[in-house]
């Protein structure tokens, strides 16, 4: 009879560790299920939060103001300018080629 005993006992041993382990890793995914779901409602919380706190769509927004223009360059300087190169053709500084281009180059043709 004590033959008959060990294999029982041994069994036993086997069925109960493993009963043991399978409830153990069956807490451990409920546990990490519940710490999923619990994260997913932090972030649905949070990103409501945010959905408040945004501005108003741009359609809603008045436009920005226009940018600045810029004057155009006045005429008095192109007028100067084409004064000095005169001024430097007349007084020897200039060659008459040399006039024509920058002449040329200062009306843009």
């Amino acid at each position: 009879m004590i033959r008959r005993r060990r294999p029982l006992l041994r069994a036993a041993a086997v069925g109960g560790t493993a009963y043991a382990v399978g409830r153990h890793s069956g807490r451990q995914r409920e546990e990490a299920a519940q710490a999923e779901a619990d994260q997913d409602q932090r972030i649905a919380d949070l990103e409501q939060q945010q959905q408040y706190q945004q501005p108003p769509p741009q359609a809603y927004q008045q436009p920005p103001p226009p940018p600045p223009q810029q004057a155009a360059p006045a005429g008095s300087s192109m007028l100067d300018q084409l004064n000095q190169l005169n001024e430097l053709h007349q007084q020897g500084a200039l060659s008459d080629a040399e006039f024509a281009a920058a002449k040329a180059k200062l009306l843009g043709s």
